[in-house]
Order: C-alpha cells, then structure tokens, then sequence
C-alpha cells in the first residue's frame, strides 16, 4: 500500500521560514509523475501550491510565487516546500500529493495518492 509521509509545518511567525518534506513509501512504486502540494483552508476550495512533474516542470499558485520553492529528490521518493516571507494567509493544512505509478503483477497502475495534511499556522 502507497503511503505519503508528510513532516515539517508547525507554527511560525509573520516573515518566518518553514520547510515541508513528503516521502512516498512502502508498495511497489515503478516511478512518480507529478509531486507537490496543495493546501487547505476551512470554508474553502482546496487550493493547489505547488507542483513539479516527472518532466521537471514547475509551477506555483500565484500567492506564493517568489516566496516558496519546490524540490524534489526521486531517488528518494520525496518533495519538499521551502515556505519563505510567510504571511498569516499561509495559514492552512498543506498536503502531499502525488502520482505514482505501481505494478501490480497485472500491469503498470498511475493514480493519485494523498498525504494527511500537516498544519502550518502564521501568526502576526
């Protein structure tokens, strides 16, 4: 069974830096297309941060662009988010996504697979 296993997040002043990291584990992962994150806010549309395709194609929601930065390591499986000027609006459950791709002994199998969310609190 595909697990992602979010750590990082917590609590941090207007201006502050955090880092979020996912990793992909157990099951029998052939490879990871898209990783990244999104987050989530209550009373709100989940709200995609952050991706980066297998091809090394990045993109960011507008609200973070010159502030977070993506990276990725797949001979480790892992994503992470370097959160940077954080504002009181980045407050919000941020969580892993990915696309991972497993063989099953009936062929090769992509679909996405979600973390459980970290919380990232900013306060002024």
């Amino acid at each position: 069974q595909v697990r992602l296993v979010e750590s990082g997040g917590g609590l941090a002043q207007v201006g502050e830096s955090l880092r979020l990291s996912c990793a992909a584990g157990s099951g029998p992962i052939v490879r990871v297309e898209d990783m990244g994150w999104y987050r989530r806010v209550p009373g709100a549309e989940r709200e995609l941060v952050s991706m980066s395709s297998g091809h090394g194609v990045t993109r960011y929601a507008d609200s973070v662009k010159g502030r977070f930065a993506i990276s990725r390591d797949d001979s480790r499986l892992t994503v992470s988010l370097e959160m940077n000027s954080l504002k009181p609006e980045d407050t919000a459950v941020y969580l892993c996504a990915a696309q991972i791709c497993t063989e099953n002994g009936y062929g090769l199998t992509c679909q996405w697979y979600w973390g459980q969310g970290t919380q990232v609190t900013v306060s002024a």
